[in-house]
């Protein structure tokens, strides 16, 4: 059963319009190295970057409560578009740099690979796509 659906159209794929049911995302789709002087946008590996920086970070605050531990986060999702060379096609990589505001080294890999457990977009992705977790 859903908790909640969120609902976005794609009208005309990379080079497009995107826009949320509620509109609140209302971006032009732009890719990186195809802008042209003026042109704003965003790009899909942007928006994937935001989703799961927010909703890691949720996790990872969700670990530290468990255990008892008062911390706040920052996330820094890196989405990168690569050549897939099995099809010739295209695959994504992801990054999550991890600040867990001076919380020691040891404490903050548990709270990180427990938050990697149960995070839904790690869930999406395992298997899938190569995610690296850096401590910053």
């Amino acid at each position: 059963m859903a908790l909640f659906t969120s609902k976005a159209t794609a009208v005309g794929g990379r080079a497009g319009h995107i826009k949320s049911d509620d509109g609140v995302l209302d971006f032009n789709v732009v890719m990186p190295n195809e802008k042209k002087d003026g042109d704003t946008g965003t790009n899909p590996e942007q928006l994937f970057a935001a989703g799961y920086a927010a909703c890691f970070g949720g996790a990872l605050e969700l670990a530290a409560k468990k255990h008892k531990i008062d911390m706040k986060s920052e996330i820094e999702g890196q989405v990168s578009l690569m050549k897939d060379e099995k099809d010739g096609g295209f695959k994504i990589g992801v990054t999550l740099v991890i600040d867990t505001k001076g919380l020691d080294k040891e404490t903050a890999q548990k709270l990180v690979q427990a938050a990697h457990e149960f995070c839904p977009y790690s869930k999406a992705t395992r298997g899938n796509v190569d995610v690296k977790l850096e401590l910053k």
